[in-house]
């Protein structure tokens, strides 16, 4: 596991600082990951850099090969469909012996940027998801052929103050995006649904919003700190001929279980498409 150290020293390029790779910077910087001088982010929108400039502190380019040569870490957080046309870009710059390339992009398999970048490259998959820009995200890790554990404990240096780190087989990445990374949408939806239902029974918007964030917030604290099956801690809420049985007993005749499940295999689906559309390999 990381020791603190692995990150002395080092310099990250962030290739691609839209929502998430800026995310990310603001995390990195604001958590003490890295110091703003460590850090040279890029992106086609000049705009938006200056503004995470003036936000964090750190240095900032719109020339991708600028920041990979003044860079030890390269962090690819680009849209799955621009990854090729970015690593076509850098690729020459890229130096096996010096170089880790971690990319965040979803779908795009540790195959396809090994085959894109020199040989005996280092490469690391990372699958954070957007709790990370809160500190409390889900960041699964998988190594390439080339990567060793030095080469993991720095990705785990970078990801471990912004969420919690899984080292993973490359073969789950799908899956873990379907849950973890688009995950937040499906509660952000359900915490919406609930406040729905509290204004149909007569609550003001704001309180039945509040009421409904915290108790997702509140319920998943639970969950973390109890280390209870889950199902164990859905009965201690659940008394005979309650409020809660008609709920659930609502839930499971609508194919509440079957609905959630669905969605998670149509979103891996959608990933295993952007990787063939992506057209690294």
């Amino acid at each position: 596991m990381a020791n603190g150290n692995e990150l002395e020293g080092k310099r990250v390029a962030v290739i691609g600082s839209g929502a998430m790779g800026g995310g990310l910077v603001r995390a990195l910087v604001s958590n003490k990951v890295v110091k703003p001088d460590q850090i040279i982010a890029t992106d086609v929108d000049e705009q938006k850099l200056m503004l995470l400039r003036e936000e964090t502190g750190v240095n900032v380019t719109s020339e991708n090969t600028k920041a990979v040569r003044a860079c030890d870490i390269v962090l690819l957080a680009v849209k799955p469909q621009v990854v090729p046309k970015v690593l076509m870009e850098i690729a020459s710059s890229l130096q096996s012996e010096r170089h880790l390339l971690i990319s965040i992009a979803a779908g795009i398999t540790i195959l396809s940027l090994e085959r894109a970048t020199p040989p005996r490259l280092p490469v690391i998959r990372v699958m954070p998801n957007t709790p990370c820009l809160v500190g409390t995200g889900v960041c699964a890790i998988a190594l390439g052929t080339n990567a060793t554990q030095q080469h993991k404990q720095i990705a785990h240096a970078l990801f471990n103050p912004i969420g919690i780190t899984i080292d993973v087989s490359e073969e789950w990445m799908d899956a873990i995006t379907a849950i973890s990374g688009s995950g937040p949408a499906y509660v952000f939806t359900f915490i919406e649904a609930l406040s729905d239902a509290g204004v149909d029974m007569g609550l003001p918007r704001d309180i039945a919003t509040k009421v409904a964030i915290h108790t997702v917030l509140g319920a998943a604290m639970m969950a973390v700190k109890m280390g209870k099956h889950v199902a164990e801690l859905r009965e201690m809420v659940t008394s005979p001929g309650g409020t809660t049985i008609a709920a659930l007993h609502s839930l499971e005749r609508s194919g509440f279980r079957g609905i959630i499940m669905d969605a998670v295999e149509a979103a891996v689906k959608r990933a295993q498409t952007l990787s063939r559309a992506a057209g690294v390999d």
